[in-house]
C-alpha cells in the first residue's frame, strides 16, 4: 500500500510536451488532487478488496531504463506488452523472483519475450555505480514524499518504504 499512498510516476519524453529526461511526479493514490480524506484511508480500502479478491498487483516500468537521459530510452511497447500478456496468463505467479533490496519489492527473474536483463534495472545501465546514485535518490524522494502521510499510516506502510 506504501506505492499506491505515494503514487510515484514519471513525466517521459514522448508522452510530455518539452520532456527530454523523466521527471519524477507524485499524486496521492494516483489521484491525489480527487480525493478528499488521507491517502491510508484509501489504501486500507484497497488492501481489504485485494484480500477478501485474492488480487495481485503489478508495477510495470512502462518509463524509463538503461540509464539516466541521454543514456536510457523509454521501455519498448514490445517489452510491455509481454510482460503484461504475462501478467495475464499467471505466468508471472509461476516463476521465480529476487529481492529488489531498497525498494522492498520482488523482481520476476524471467518472462515469455523479455530478455532476462531488462527485469532487473541494475542490468541495463552501464554504470553501475551510476545506478546506485540514482537509485538512491529515488528512494530519497519517496521517503521525502512519504513524510507527510506517515503521521496518519499504519506500521505495516511506513515499513514497506525504501530503506536507505
Amino acid at each position: 500500500m506504501y506505492q499506491f499512498i505515494t503514487g510515484y510516476t514519471a513525466k517521459v519524453a514522448g508522452t510530455e510536451i518539452g520532456i527530454k529526461e523523466p521527471v519524477p511526479s507524485f499524486s496521492a493514490c494516483f489521484g491525489e488532487a480527487f480525493i478528499p480524506l488521507h491517502p491510508y484511508k484509501y489504501a486500507k480500502l484497497l488492501s481489504e478488496k485485494m484480500q477478501k479478491h485474492g488480487t495481485n498487483v503489478w508495477f510495470v516500468n512502462t518509463g524509463w531504463s538503461g540509464g539516466a537521459y541521454p543514456k536510457g530510452k523509454r521501455m519498448s511497447l514490445k517489452i510491455t506488452r509481454a510482460i503484461i500478456d504475462a501478467i495475464h496468463s499467471q505466468e508471472l505467479n509461476k516463476v521465480k523472483y529476487k529481492k529488489f533490496d531498497i525498494f522492498n519489492l520482488d523482481i520476476p527473474t524471467s518472462c515469455s519475450g523479455v530478455d532476462p536483463k531488462v527485469l532487473d534495472p541494475v542490468n541495463t545501465w552501464q554504470s553501475k555505480d551510476e545506478y546506485m546514485r540514482t537509485l538512491k535518490k529515488l528512494a530519497g524522494m519517496f521517503n521525502k514524499n512519504f513524510e507527510r502521510y506517515a503521521s496518519q499510516s499504519g506500521k505495516e506502510v511506513i515499513e514497506a518504504g525504501p530503506k536507505l
